[in-house]
């Protein structure tokens, strides 16, 4: 769930518009990486991700990357997650509908409130909480017919929520004192250099998803593609939280499934069947009601990078 800081001027029209950017966008990028993954390596893509990241937020980083001790390993950590996200939900997609694998990713919201008890000892009542079963049951009614088709691959957004989870929990952390672009640019540098010291170490052994090929022009096209849409929908979704508070926003990202869905479909005509489909609107109706009952019980947090 997103979490931000009151401001003094609040512009809701904006901040929605900006958040259904980042949910038409963040699938858009999904399906990209989605058309590659047959022809280019897995580090590869994520290595063309961070590094257009880098390019991309660098100039309009409004000072220093450099942080302080504290932030920096904090700011590692969240890289890795970052990254280990990335890597299940781009491996999924080699064998999910793309409408799936972001409606299982979806999960996250309940995870989130899970270890934001286990971890920060929030308040968690028994009406999020059967939410939160209910939400699960969703997911597992998307996952059941996946699993039937390609088997455990079907588990792997859950471990992409599982990642983000603790990729917002972190960022809750550090977001306080770092600016977003600032975050976001040392993001793409530690990705950048973290992948490319791994390509070179581990491109020689011939492991599956660390090698590396020289794409042709079509290809080049849609690893730049990735790293742009990628890099703007998240910060689309971050300049969103500074124009509305984060309860006006939230429920607005549930509108990445309905996109994701008309994405796969004109894109690679999947759609999702019909215990899928029913899947995704227990999930979605579940995670709308944590939604409802968050504005009531959560203070505002900061914004996330």
């Amino acid at each position: 769930m997103l979490k931000s800081r009151a401001v003094p001027a609040d512009r809701p029209l904006v901040g929605i518009s900006l958040m259904i950017g980042f949910c038409a966008l963040a699938p858009l990028s999904d399906a990209t990486a989605k058309l590659l993954g047959e022809t280019i390596p897995l580090l590869q893509l994520l290595l063309v991700r961070f590094a257009v990241q880098a390019l991309l937020v660098l100039p309009m980083a409004p000072a220093s990357l450099a942080l302080a001790p504290s932030m920096m390993w904090l700011a590692a950590l969240r890289t890795v997650l970052q990254i280990l996200g990335l890597a299940a939900m781009f491996t999924s997609l080699r064998f999910l509908p793309l409408a799936d694998a972001v409606a299982i990713a979806y999960v996250m919201p309940f995870i989130l409130l899970v270890l934001g008890r286990m971890v920060l000892k929030e308040e968690v009542g028994p009406r999020r909480l059967l939410a939160c079963v209910a939400g699960f049951a969703g997911t597992l009614l998307v996952i059941q017919p996946s699993f039937a088709v390609v088997g455990p691959p079907a588990l792997l957004p859950l471990a992409v929520a599982v990642f983000f989870s603790l990729y917002i929990l972190v960022t809750r952390q550090i977001a306080r004192d770092v600016e977003p672009l600032v975050l976001q640019g040392v993001s793409g540098v530690m990705g950048t250099a973290g992948l490319a010291a791994v390509l070179l170490l581990a491109g020689g052994a011939g492991l599956p998803g660390f090698g590396f090929v020289v794409p042709d022009g079509r290809e080049a096209l849609l690893l730049v593609a990735v790293g742009v849409l990628g890099t703007f929908s998240h910060l689309l979704m971050t300049w969103s939280l500074r124009f509305a508070p984060s309860a006006t926003l939230a429920p607005i990202q549930y509108l990445e499934i309905p996109f994701a869905t008309l994405i796969g479909w004109l894109v690679f005509r999947d759609l999702p069947n019909g215990l899928a489909a029913l899947g995704i609107v227990v999930t979605v109706a579940a995670g709308l009601y944590i939604v409802y009952r968050e504005r009531f019980t959560v203070e505002p947090l900061p914004p996330e990078g």
